[in-house]
């Protein structure tokens, strides 16, 4: 498994503003997942015959080294007692520590690290800051041109 930061919240809409909020910030969906007892996420795919079941098989899977296998079945426990968690799938370390400031700050209860120091060398798809990452991929627009077209052309005329 690929390396994973996993908070945990007492609350279930804390936990939806947070996913909301790393979205926002630029971490892609897919790698942000909200698990808890009124929206299950991934966990609530895994096969097995209970809520308590698939929860530890899902928390299993995100924290796989034998020293990390305490935690499971108490994560399992807090999220059906009503807790919520979020796991964030960085990709290096600027977002590694984009990710822990956002999780501290929304007042994570416990934050668990899984194999962050051997992430993959992809930086950068979460923002360092706040405001919209496109303004980025914009021209310049010297003449004042209201399409993409005229700006990459200025020459040309409708």
């Amino acid at each position: 498994m690929s390396a994973v930061m996993l908070a945990v919240f007492s609350e279930y809409g804390v936990a939806e503003r947070v996913r909301t909020q790393l979205v926002s910030d630029g971490f892609p969906t897919d790698r942000v997942e909200l698990t808890a007892s009124a929206e299950p996420g991934r966990a609530g795919l895994q096969p097995a015959p209970s809520a308590h079941a698939r929860f530890k098989q899902y928390f299993r899977t995100l924290l796989s080294r034998p020293d990390e296998q305490q935690f499971v079945d108490a994560l399992a426990r807090r999220v059906e007692a009503g807790a919520a968690t979020i796991a964030v799938h960085p990709r290096g370390t600027i977002e590694t520590t984009r990710a822990a400031d956002i999780l501290e700050k929304a007042g994570a209860v416990e934050v668990i690290g899984h194999d962050l120091a051997n992430q993959s060398a992809f930086e950068h798809a979460a923002a360092s800051g706040e405001g919209y990452w496109v303004r980025h991929f914009m021209l310049d627009n010297p003449t004042g041109a209201d399409c993409i077209y005229c700006r990459l052309f200025p020459g040309h005329k409708h």
